[in-house]
């Protein structure tokens, strides 16, 4: 039987949603703050949104698709069927992703990369990544 008062573990679904929120606004160069002032709730209520530790509700996901100029569906885009049932396989890769997600490197990559309009170019981009991904591990084998 579970406490009251014990923690809960994050849900996926919340982590992916709140990963997504933060990409969307580090992409807009918003601040917390000022997502927080657009939204009507403090900075902290958005960091536990961003980090999944609180829900976002249904109005508030349509307001924050408004604030962030994307559709709701965005907020679930890349979503597995693994991650609605609430389990990460060991092969998984999405935890990987959600720190990618979360570091500045890959907010600057995501952002750069979602400039460039040519499809054949981003598709040539994810190919050297790839190839790169491959060759460093060989090389630490």
């Amino acid at each position: 039987m579970t406490s009251k008062h014990a923690p809960r573990s994050a849900n996926p679904v919340d982590v992916h949603v709140g990963a997504r929120v933060r990409l969307r606004r580090q992409v807009m160069k918003m601040s917390q703050e000022k997502l927080g002032d657009q939204l009507g709730v403090t900075f902290q209520q958005v960091q536990k949104y961003e980090r999944g530790t609180n829900r976002v509700g249904a109005s508030r996901l349509w307001r924050l698709s408004q604030v962030l100029e994307v559709p709701v569906s965005y907020f679930f885009e890349g979503m597995t069927d693994q991650i609605e049932a609430g389990e990460f396989g060991e092969n998984d890769q999405m935890p990987i992703v959600y720190d990618f997600i979360n570091s500045s490197d890959g907010v600057a990559l995501a952002k750069a990369v979602s400039q460039i309009k040519n499809k054949a170019v981003r598709r040539q981009i994810l190919e050297l990544a790839r190839s790169l991904a491959k060759d460093s591990a060989a090389k630490s084998d």
